[in-house]
């Protein structure tokens, strides 16, 4: 038994759109019938699924954002953990979401549960909903019969990075609107208001001060080029996201982003964060250590450290620990190094990770922190003196305006 999204007409000629399950997609038209439903469209869920990623490829506007996943999940753990069978736990977790896209993905994964697949193999009929590393953590529950767990684990790793990712967000959001305000201000300054005021003291044909002549040719580029400058650093932007595409110019980039000083520490502590993060869950789960750091390395996207980490799992092949061998990159801060050594040594190494990644997370929620108290006041400042000196540079004529009216 299958999921299939229907389009269907009512007597009265409107639309109705949803979802049932059955054998086959004539099946279900044959149950719109005797709904008095006039069938026109009906899909397979999974295979609707597939086709749009062939044709989209990213499937930007069709995913499901992450607090809906870990919600789900949450959902999911709790019956699961109350002694519910898991295929009324997943039509229970369809019935209670609002959004038809999440209801759709769920009931496809209940239909092929109820045909006797494993849940992970349902969960991999959705890639572009649930990762590698949902996918893995769920097998490796199924197998050790700590399912619930399992999902709970999940859970809680979605929602801290769905937060982590809040809180860069949020950090990022009041300087970049304020860095837009400034250019917006002073753009506008300059191209309309400055033109206006400057046009008085050029009809007394005086030579005017050196700053009010800058003034009026900063003014005259903008309002002469502007609009092609405007469009000439789109199209370099443009040019230059399609050459990081590549990947060596985009390694290149990617080295020279961890060798700037904060941001450096930024970029390493971010990816520090999610690697850790990442490799408890997954260690905590059973799953294998080298199948672990393979997932793990794909939730890196600095690739001069998703390199180290590959490099890493080729060592730990050989039976090298590993923490002795990320400490061979030199691109993991020190303190991570030695917690996961530590736990290697000890035998908790799940605990140590975890420990790992909530350093990493706390160091990393100061430094934005900082970084926002300190930008905030700065572009403040900036903004305001490029706005008194072109106040300066307007009033220094009417100083000196006896001079130009003789």
């Amino acid at each position: 038994m299958g999921a299939f999204e229907y389009t269907a007409l009512d007597n009265g000629g409107r639309e109705r759109k949803g979802i049932l399950e059955g054998d086959t997609a004539r099946q279900v038209r044959q149950l719109l019938r005797e709904r008095q439903l006039l069938p026109v469209s009906v899909t397979e869920v999974a295979r609707k699924e597939a086709t749009e990623q062939q044709r989209r490829g990213l499937s930007l506007g069709r995913r499901v954002s992450a607090s809906d996943l870990a919600l789900l999940t949450r959902q999911l753990a709790t019956l699961v953990r109350a002694g519910l069978p898991l295929e009324e736990a997943l039509l229970a977790v369809s019935e209670q979401t609002e959004k038809p896209r999440v209801q759709s993905i769920i009931i496809g994964v209940r239909s092929k549960v109820m045909e006797g697949h494993a849940l992970a193999k349902g969960l991999a009929e959705f890639p572009r909903v649930f990762p590698e590393i949902y996918r893995a953590t769920v097998s490796a529950g199924e197998q050790s019969g700590h399912l619930d767990g399992v999902l709970e684990r999940l859970a809680d790793f979605t929602e801290r990075r769905e937060e982590m990712r809040q809180k860069i967000l949020g950090a990022m959001l009041y300087p970049i609107a304020l860095t837009v305000m400034c250019f917006a201000i002073v753009s506008g300054l300059l191209t309309y208001v400055v033109p206006k005021v400057i046009t008085v003291f050029e009809s007394s044909h005086a030579e005017l001060p050196l700053a009010t002549r800058a003034l009026i040719g900063v003014s005259g580029v903008l309002r002469s080029y502007g609009l092609a400058m405007l469009v000439g650093a789109v199209i370099i932007a443009v040019i230059l996201a399609r050459w990081l595409r590549k990947p060596a110019p985009r390694r290149r980039y990617h080295r020279l982003l961890l060798s700037l000083p904060i941001v450096g520490k930024l970029t390493r502590g971010f990816n520090t964060a999610r690697f850790t993060r990442t490799l408890s869950i997954l260690t905590a789960s059973a799953v294998p250590v080298l199948e672990s750091l393979r997932i793990s390395a794909e939730v890196v996207t600095n690739l001069p450290m998703q390199d180290a980490i590959v490099a890493t799992s080729e060592r730990v092949r050989e039976g090298a620990p590993i923490g002795r061998s990320l400490a061979t990159s030199r691109l993991f801060p020190p303190m991570t190094i030695h917690l996961i050594s530590s736990g290697e040594s000890s035998g908790e190494l799940e605990s140590m990770l975890e420990r790992a990644a909530i350093n990493q997370e706390r160091e990393l929620d100061g430094l934005l922190s900082a970084l926002v108290g300190l930008l905030g006041p700065a572009l403040i400042v900036i903004m305001g003196l490029f706005v008194m000196g072109i106040v300066f540079a307007m009033l220094m004529p009417i100083f000196d305006l006896d001079e130009l009216i003789r």
